[in-house]
C-alpha cells in the first residue's frame, strides 16, 4: 500500500495508460454495466486499487495526483485515518436503520453549531438530486406556491423532478418535463448572453428575472434556486454581490432563496459555505459531495419556521430510507469535524490562492487559455480557439490534454474546454505545484497539436 512519505505523494507512471490490468477490468465491466457512466471513467479506462492523501493508485501500480476528488467528493482525500477509524467503528456496531442514534444526534448538533445564520435544522438524504427535490417540496410547502426559477448553466441533478433545472442541452429528448420550472441567464459576465458589461449593466440579468416572472410564469414562484459557483458549467464564479441581488428579488416576489451548496459547501471555496462570500443567509441550503467525504450522504438545512411547514413536516413527509442512517451519519460527522478541526477551510483558501496565482500565468504563456477563475479549491480554466471571439476549444483537443495529463500522473476534469480543478481539501502547496507543473508540461507539449 502507499505510505506516508514524500515519494508516495508524487505521481509515478509505470505502464502505458491505461495499463493492461486496468484495461482488462474496464473491458470486463463494460460487458455488463450500463452505458452512460461518468465520462472520466470511459475516457481513462482506469481501474483504481487504493488511495492515500491526494494520490490514487491504479491496479497497474501507476500513481496519480488527484485534482478530481470524485467531482469534489473526497474532501479528506483517501485513507484519512480519522475517517477510516470512524467508518470501521460504526459498521461494526450498527450501520442502517431509521431510529435515532448518538452519531446522528451529534451530526445534527455539529451542523447547527456551524450553520449559516439561523438554518439550524437538517434533514438527510443519499443523493444530490433527492436533496434538491426535497428542498423544492419544502419551498412549496412553506409558500403554498408551485413555480421555480433556475439558471442557465445550472445543474441540480438528473432525476425527473429536477432535470428541468439543468441549464443546457442535457435535457433534450427527456421531455415532457414537470411544469412550473423556468430558467434564466446566470451572471456569466465573461459570456453575457445579454451582451452587457459588468458593472455598467447594473445587474441586467437579475432585472430580467422579474420580467420573465411577469411574462412567462403564472406569478406563483415558490423558490429561486442557485449555485454560488456553477460547478458543471466550469467552476464559473459570478460577481461579488450576485447572491445579495437574488436575495432581494426573492424577497420582493415572496419566494424562498435556495442555495445549492452540493459542490461549494464544507470548505471547498475557502469558506465553510459558498454563500458566505456574499454574506447572504438563504432560506434553504442543500448539502452533499464533501459532506460525506465519499459516503453517499446529502441533505438540506433550513430554519424552524420553514422546515416545519406541512406537508413536508408531516410524519414521513421529509424522510428517506437511506438518509441519515448510522453509517452515513458517522461518515458525515467525522468529515465535517475533521474539516473544522484540521483547518481545512483555511487550507482551501490558502492553497487555492496559491494554485490560482500559478494558473493565472498560463494566460500569458498559452494563447488557448482564455480564462482562469476560482475560489478556494474550486478552480476553472477555460480553453479557447480564439480569445477575441471566445470560441471554445474543440473536444478532440481537450481530450488530448486529458490523456496527456494521465500519462504524466495527473487526474483532472480536462476533457472539456472548461477544465475543472477540485482536489481534496487536504492538498498542500507542494502537491498542488506538482500537479500544476504537469498541466504546464502538457499544455507545452500539445501547443502545436491542437486545433487553433
Amino acid at each position: 500500500m502507499l505510505v506516508h512519505d514524500t515519494v508516495a505523494k508524487k505521481a509515478l507512471i509505470r505502464t502505458a495508460i491505461p495499463g493492461p490490468k486496468s484495461k482488462e477490468i474496464f473491458e470486463s465491466e463494460q460487458r455488463h454495466i450500463s452505458p452512460g457512466i461518468q465520462t472520466i471513467a470511459t475516457l481513462s479506462q482506469l481501474a483504481m486499487e487504493r488511495g492515500e492523501g491526494c494520490v490514487v493508485e491504479d491496479v497497474d501500480g501507476n500513481r496519480y495526483i488527484d485534482f478530481f476528488a470524485g467531482v469534489a467528493v473526497a474532501s479528506l482525500g483517501y485513507n484519512h485515518p480519522r475517517y477510516v477509524r470512524a467508518i470501521q467503528d460504526q459498521v461494526a456496531r450498527i450501520h442502517v436503520g431509521s431510529f435515532a442514534t448518538r452519531v446522528r444526534a451529534d451530526l445534527s448538533k455539529l451542523l447547527a453549531d456551524n450553520a449559516i445564520g439561523d438554518l439550524r435544522r437538517s434533514q438527510y438524504y443519499s443523493g444530490g438530486a433527492e436533496a434538491v427535490e426535497a428542498a423544492l417540496r419544502l419551498a412549496k410547502s412553506f409558500t403554498k406556491k408551485t413555480e421555480v426559477i433556475g439558471f442557465w448553466g445550472g445543474f441540480h441533478g438528473k432525476t425527473l423532478g429536477v432535470v428541468g433545472l439543468i441549464g443546457d442541452d442535457f435535457k433534450h429528448q427527456l421531455g415532457p418535463l414537470p411544469p412550473g420550472i423556468y430558467n434564466t441567464p446566470y451572471a456569466d459576465c465573461r459570456r453575457c448572453p445579454l451582451n452587457h458589461t459588468f458593472p455598467e449593466c447594473e445587474w441586467a440579468c437579475v432585472e430580467l428575472i422579474k420580467q420573465k416572472i411577469k411574462v412567462e410564469t403564472t406569478n406563483n414562484v415558490a423558490a429561486i434556486i442557485v449555485e454560488p459557483i456553477q460547478g458543471t458549467n466550469g467552476n464559473l464564479v459570478p460577481p461579488d454581490g450576485y447572491l445579495k441581488e437574488l436575495r432581494r428579488v426573492a424577497d420582493e416576489i415572496g419566494a424562498l432563496l435556495i442555495v445549492d451548496e452540493m459542490i461549494t459547501g464544507f470548505g471547498r471555496t475557502g469558506k465553510l459555505f459558498g454563500c458566505q462570500h456574499d454574506g447572504v443567509v438563504p432560506d434553504i441550503v442543500t448539502i452533499g459531495k464533501s459532506f460525506g467525504g465519499g459516503y453517499p450522504m446529502t441533505g438540506l438545512m433550513s430554519r424552524d419556521e420553514v422546515i416545519s411547514s406541512k406537508p413536508f413536516a408531516n410524519p414521513s413527509g421529509s424522510s428517506s430510507s437511506y438518509g441519515g442512517n448510522p453509517l452515513a451519519s458517522a461518515a458525515a460527522y467525522v468529515t465535517v469535524k475533521t474539516i473544522i478541526d484540521e483547518g481545512l477551510v483555511e487550507n482551501s483558501a490558502r492553497v487555492g490562492r496559491f494554485m490560482l496565482d500559478k494558473l493565472m500565468r498560463f494566460k500569458d504563456k498559452f494563447p488557448f487559455v482564455g480564462d482562469v477563475r476560482g475560489r478556494g479549491l474550486l478552480i476553472g480554466v477555460e480553453l479557447v480557439k480564439n480569445r477575441r471571439t471566445k470560441e471554445k476549444l474543440d473536444k478532440e483537443s481537450c481530450r488530448l490534454i486529458f490523456k496527456e495529463c494521465l500519462k504524466r500522473g495527473l487526474i483532472v476534469m480536462g476533457y472539456n474546454p472548461d477544465i475543472r480543478i477540485n482536489p481534496p481539501l487536504i492538498i498542500d502547496e507542494a502537491t498542488a505545484e506538482e500537479g500544476i507543473d504537469i498541466m504546464e508540461s502538457v499544455f507545452t507539449h500539445v501547443a502545436d497539436r491542437i486545433n487553433l
